[in-house]
C-alpha cells in the first residue's frame, strides 16, 4: 500500500490528536518520544562498542570496517513503500549458504575485520511516537555518527527508500568535519527541489545534499528517466550526470574513476534500480535500459579512492519476483562494497 509522506505525516497528525484529547500534555510526549529514540541510539551504541570496541581493537591491524546499518524507511517513497521492508532480506541473503562468504577479490566476509552489522534504526517504532520526519532525519544521522564514533567502522547502509542518503551523507561529512565526493548510482538523479509536496521524498536526497555542502563531486551514473528540472537542478549543482543513452562512450572513463583526494574520501550511493531490470526486478521504478551487474562491479572494483562509507537502497522485496533474485543481487553489491571499504 503506497503511503506517501502526507499520509504519513497525517497518521502521526492523529495520533498527536488522540494525546492531546486524552490530555495528555506536548512535554510528556516530547519526554516519551525522546526516550525511545534515546533508547534506539543506546542500543546501536553498545553494539557497535560490543563489536569494534572490544573484538576488532583486540584482533589488531585493521584500519577501516565496513559495518552494516539497516534503515528501514520506506514512506518517503513517490509510489510503493516496499523498500522498508529490504534490510533484513538483504542481511538473509548475505549468509543464505548458497555462496561462499569471499568477495571476488578473496576478502572473507565472516572475518569482522571486513564485515560487521550493528543492527537496525527501529524507524517503524519511532515513527509510531509521532516522531516527525525533520526529527525522524536526525535520528538516522546520529545513528551514523554513533557507529562512526568506533574507529574502524564504517557505515554501509541498508535502506529503505532513497530519502535516507540525505541524513546519511550529512552525518558522514560532518563527523569527517568537509565534504566527500558521491559516486549515485542510479536510474533517476533524485535531484528535485520538492516531490509531491515533500522536501524530505526519495527524489529530493541530492538537492538536499547538495544545498547543504556535503558534497564536493557528485557523479551520477546510470541516468535513464530524468526529466528537464533534473537536468536544470544538475546543472545549478555542478552535478556530474552520466547518462546511460551514452554509456558505450563513457564506459572507459566510468570503469576508471578516481575520487576524494583533497576531500573527506568517497561516498557510494548503489540505487538497485541503477540495475537494468533484467537483473534486478525486485525495485519499486522499473525503468528498462540500465547497467549490467558487471558494469556496475566493475565501475565499483575499478574505483580509485578511500571509501569511507555508503548505501545500498531501494531494494524492494514485495516486486522481487524470482525467488529472491534482487535481494542476492543487494546482498552481492553489499558484499562487494564491504571489499571496497575494509583494508
Amino acid at each position: 500500500s503506497a503511503m506517501g509522506g502526507a499520509a504519513a505525516a497525517a497518521g502521526a497528525a492523529r495520533w498527536i490528536q488522540r494525546l492531546s484529547a486524552a490530555r495528555i500534555s506536548t512535554e510528556a510526549l516530547e519526554r516519551g518520544q525522546s526516550r525511545v529514540i534515546d533508547a534506539s541510539l543506546t542500543l546501536i551504541r553498545e553494539r557497535a562498542k560490543l563489536k569494534v570496541g572490544e573484538l576488532l581493537r583486540a584482533m589488531g591491524g585493521v584500519k577501516a570496517s565496513a559495518t552494516l546499518l539497516g534503515v528501514p524507511l520506506g514512506h518517503n517513497s513517490s509510489f510503493l513503500q516496499g523498500p522498508a521492508f529490504a534490510p533484513p532480506r538483504i542481511r538473509e541473503a548475505i549468509w543464505c549458504g548458497s555462496t561462499n562468504s569471499s568477495t571476488e577479490e578473496g576478502k572473507e566476509l565472516n572475518d569482522p575485520r571486513v564485515l560487521t552489522d550493528v543492527g537496525d534504526v527501529p524507524i517503524q517504532e519511532i515513527r509510531d511516537c509521532g516522531v516527525e520526519d525533520d526529527r525522524l532525519m536526525h535520528v538516522i544521522s546520529e545513528s551514523v555518527k554513533t557507529v562512526m564514533d568506533e574507529d574502524p567502522l564504517r557505515p554501509l547502509v541498508l535502506g529503505g527508500d532513497h530519502s535516507i542518503s540525505y541524513p546519511v551523507v550529512r552525518a558522514v561529512s560532518e563527523k569527517l568535519g568537509g565534504p566527500v565526493d558521491i559516486l549515485h548510482l542510479d536510474a533517476h538523479p533524485d535531484i528535485y527541489d520538492c516531490f509531491e509536496g515533500n522536501t524530505y521524498s526519495h527524489a529530493s536526497s541530492f538537492a538536499r545534499i547538495m544545498e547543504g555542502g556535503y558534497a564536493r563531486r557528485l557523479l551520477q551514473v546510470g541516468l535513464r528517466s530524468i526529466t528537464k528540472e533534473g537536468r536544470e537542478q544538475g546543472k545549478r549543482f555542478g552535478v556530474e550526470q552520466y547518462e546511460m543513452r551514452t554509456f558505450s562512450r563513457d564506459r572507459e572513463k566510468l570503469e576508471n574513476l578516481k575520487l576524494g583526494e583533497g576531500v573527506k574520501g568517497v561516498y557510494v550511493s548503489v540505487d538497485v534500480d541503477c540495475l537494468d531490470p533484467a537483473f534486478a526486478p525486485g525495485v519499486s521504478h522499473i525503468e528498462p535500459g540500465g547497467l549490467s551487474f558487471r558494469d556496475v562491479l566493475n565501475i565499483l572494483q575499478n574505483l580509485q579512492g578511500d571509501v569511507v562509507a555508503g548505501d545500498v537502497v531501494e531494494f524492494n522485496p514485495q516486486r522481487d519476483t524470482v525467488d529472491g533474485m534482487t535481494a542476492m543481487v543487494a546482498a552481492k553489491l553489499v558484499r562487494e562494497l564491504s571489499a571496497k571499504i575494509s583494508k
